[in-house]
């Protein structure tokens, strides 16, 4: 296309989960009864680890940070599809999509430093636990997640930048519910050959070394559990390690299959990322807390105190 035909694309056109208005009406509630019940039981988990001196050691403290990033991804992309759903115009402007990839791929590389973060907390806390409480010391627990966030910034300017610069003459069409570079980048009016390439690289090889690094690390820890003996503390421990694979498969699986792989559409790919964006963040923190009973008694704890829970 010559350079004097091109037209400046200011708004995209999200094609959305479903063309049929009775479909987005049962999304809809779907996903904002899902919202109701989920996001309050991530905030009653956050105020209860802080509120409650027997959650004091890390592990609880990335959860709560944990459960705090998934939070966060609540305000990225289910706004804007539940707004779509009762409307007919449903475009999101040039800066408005540009900020949202931008948002999804901070919280995306915060979170996944955070899971390396709480990987090293149950090495040292199982192959080290004479020197734990002196390594993994708050402060270094703070440091961590700074790093995680900064690195998780690090790598959105890196995606983001790029985009900027292409030229996006039309179609402005994207075949999806929210802004993603596996999207975005169909759009531009150049080659993006390289720009795939490189794009690959940072998210889809990234995220799969990631991905198999955690694995490898947790399925050695509990070997080297299980060859220790089955005390109640080797169980809990286990059973520990065990809910972060849960959580490592539930973040990294739908991650793989959208970055790790040329951008290219497929028939599973909106499923893969309703899951991705909008399911499994909010998920992630309440698998944890289903298989802590620690967790479970603090958020009775608190609830009792204001008269909301009346068990044992």
């Amino acid at each position: 296309m010559e350079p004097g035909n091109h037209t400046e694309v200011t708004e995209f056109l999200l094609l959305g989960l479903s063309q049929t208005q009775e479909v987005q009406l049962l999304l809809f509630v779907l996903f904002l009864l899902f919202y109701i019940i989920i996001l309050p039981a991530n905030i009653l988990i956050i105020l209860s680890i802080w509120c409650d001196p027997h959650l004091g050691s890390p592990m609880y403290f990335f959860l709560a940070n944990l459960a705090f990033l998934d939070i966060c991804y609540c305000f990225v992309i289910p706004p804007k599809v539940l707004s779509h759903f009762l409307s007919n115009h449903k475009t999101i402007s040039y800066g408005g999509c540009l900020a949202q990839l931008f948002f999804l791929h901070l919280l995306g590389g915060a979170e996944i430093n955070l899971l390396m973060s709480m990987a090293f907390d149950r090495y040292v806390a199982i192959c080290q636990p004479l020197r734990y409480t002196t390594v993994v010391t708050r402060g270094v627990c703070w440091a961590l997640v700074g790093a995680a966030w900064a690195l998780g910034f690090m790598h959105s300017f890196i995606q983001v930048i790029p985009i900027v610069q292409l030229p996006f003459c039309g179609p402005n069409e994207l075949d999806s519910f929210f802004c993603d570079i596996t999207e975005v980048i169909k759009l531009a009016c150049t080659d993006v050959y390289v720009l795939e390439f490189f794009m690959f690289f940072n998210s889809g090889l990234v995220t799969l070394l990631c991905f198999i690094l955690l694995l490898i690390s947790y399925g050695a820890l509990l070997v080297r559990l299980w060859a220790g003996g089955s005390s109640k503390g080797m169980r809990k421990a286990a059973s520990t390690c065990i809910t972060h694979i849960i959580i490592i498969i539930i973040m990294f699986s739908p991650a793989t299959y959208i970055y790790c792989r040329p951008f290219h559409s497929f028939s599973l790919d909106k499923v893969v990322a309703v899951f991705h964006t909008v399911v499994f963040p909010l998920l992630n923190p309440i698998i944890y807390t289903l298989r802590n009973k620690e967790i479970i008694s603090a958020m009775k704890r608190l609830l009792g105190r204001y008269g909301l829970w009346r068990g044992k």
